[in-house]
Parts: structure tokens; C-alpha cells; sequence
């Protein structure tokens, strides 16, 4: 599932030059920017496959919704569409953040873990665990061992 409204996963924030094996700004690995360009359409779906897959499933474990009708006036109001799911949530978090929203609930939204609930802290969270699990995969999937 390619991102309709982007070529690329990259955010401009690329940790990758610095020696990173995953980028701490799109979580992609170092060899798929790299080869990004050079890749068909099934390996870029499969990147943002996986990277989607990753940022739904700490959403779901992290967030919970405690008002839909609140969270649907709020995704209305800030333009945000689709279907709904953790993509809308985690663009109107990313949303509030740029507002810069005191608290969360203001979406209809909670955090789950006991942690501050303003809505840079919740994004910074959620992209913390991201990466983590990215870094993850990597090693588990691409690090020889020596």
C-alpha cells in the first residue's frame, strides 16, 4: 500500500548519514533509501507496508479512542479523511501537535500507558517506539552475527 499523497517515505530528517542502519525520522533501513529509486512498485509497497504495519500497531497498543464522535468532529476540522483507523489517529495527534494542544482529550483520544498525556509528549512516545521496533526488525532480520 503505497501512501497516495507521498513518493516517498523520507520526512527530511535523516539520521542514515550520521551511521544509522534505521533512519530515526522515516524508520526505513539504511539500504532501502539507498536503493529506494531503483526499486518497483511491489518493493516500495512492501517498505510502506511494513512501515504502516509498525506505526498501527503501537497506535493500537498506545492510544485509545474514549469519544469516536469526538475524535470524527476533530479529524473533520482538521481536513483529515479515510477511513477511520490508527493512520487518522496518528495525524490528528501529529496535528494537535502542531496547534499545539495541551492534552490529547481534546480528540477524544487517550493515552494508554501512564505517561503525560500533551500531545507532543504522546507523538514523541509513539515515534520512539517506532523506531525502536524498526531497529529491531533490523538486527533480527539483516545484523550477522560475528
Amino acid at each position: 500500500m503505497i501512501s497516495p499523497n507521498r513518493r516517498t517515505p523520507c520526512v527530511g530528517i535523516c539520521s542514515t548519514t550520521y551511521g544509522d542502519l534505521v533512519c530515526r525520522g522515516c524508520k526505513r533501513f539504511a539500504h532501502e533509501i539507498v536503493q529506494w529509486n531503483g526499486y518497483d512498485e511491489a518493493q516500495k509497497a512492501a517498505v510502506w507496508t511494513r512501515l504502516h504495519a509498525l506505526r498501527d500497531e503501537v497506535v493500537q497498543q498506545r492510544i485509545a479512542v474514549v469519544d469516536q464522535a469526538l475524535l470524527e468532529t476533530e479529524c473533520a476540522n482538521a481536513g483529515i479523511t479515510g477511513d477511520p483507523g490508527t493512520a487518522r489517529t496518528y495525524a490528528l495527534i501529529s496535528h494537535l501537535v502542531v496547534l499545539s494542544a495541551a492534552d490529547v482529550a481534546v480528540a477524544g483520544l487517550r493515552l494508554i500507558a501512564d505517561a503525560p498525556q500533551d500531545a507532543l509528549s504522546v507523538v514523541q512516545a509513539l515515534d520512539a517506539e517506532i523506531y525502536m521496533r524498526s531497529r529491531a526488525h533490523y538486527e533480527h532480520s539483516f545484523k550477522v552475527s560475528v
